[in-house]
């Protein structure tokens, strides 16, 4: 009889066991079910969208007398710095006066897109090394070529400017050499690069311009030679 009612209790035993297995994966549901139905509607839940400013863009602060580079004229000089009231905004500006096409500009500061400051010596020099090297003429229309040159001129770049200027020298003065229309855009792009090299290398139009036709190696016409 003993024997018989340690079985029973074995078999007990096996019982809650399974059930103790059972219950267990039930809580874990019913957790995850509460965490599944927390409201999504609700103000506090909704991440907060912070839209970023837009950085305003930073402008160079260029002082009275200061060489600069307006992209379809060239070098200028600042002649005076002023305000305006326009509109009941109160607008500062520079005046910028180009010497080569006795012109006045007036450039606001916060509008400074086509303007840049004179290159540096390093530029000048890598300026130096364009003008150098060999041309390279496509062959294109020259209506083509003529538009792609106006357009690298008034860039305001300075290297474009240097490439016009070495495609379009025909290594001599002598006009026969070249048609008027080229003539006229090498000489545009000639003097806009000759007037940059004055105001950085600080030296005269003469000194300049013996500078940039020894690195073209150009020659004078032969009635010009004493």
């Amino acid at each position: 009889m003993p024997k018989k009612k340690k079985a029973k209790k074995v078999k007990k035993a096996k019982k809650s066991k399974i059930t103790k297995k059972a219950k267990s994966p039930l809580k874990i549901n019913k957790a995850n079910l509460k965490l599944d139905q927390k409201p999504s509607s609700g103000s506090e839940d909704k991440p907060e969208i912070k839209k970023i400013k837009k950085q305003p863009t930073e402008k160079r602060v260029y002082n009275l007398k200061d060489f600069v580079v307006y992209a379809k004229h060239g070098v200028g000089k600042i002649v005076a710095i002023e305000k305006a009231t326009i509109g009941q905004i109160e607008i500062q500006f520079y005046k910028i006066f180009i010497e080569k096409e006795k012109l006045t500009l007036t450039v606001p500061i916060n509008q400074q897109s086509k303007l840049r400051p004179i290159s540096s010596i390093n530029q000048i020099n890598k300026c130096i090394s364009i003008l150098k090297s060999k041309p390279k003429i496509k062959r294109t229309m020259w209506s083509r070529r003529a538009q792609e040159y106006d357009q690298k001129i008034n860039s305001g770049k300075i290297y474009e400017l240097a490439e016009v200027v070495k495609d379009l020298n025909k290594n001599t003065d002598i006009i026969a050499d070249q048609s008027y229309s080229e003539r006229q855009l090498f000489e545009k792009s000639y003097e806009r690069l000759k007037s940059e090299f004055e105001a950085v290398l600080k030296t005269s139009p003469e000194e300049v311009q013996k500078k940039m036709d020894k690195a073209l190696g150009r020659t004078k016409a032969p009635e010009e030679i004493s």
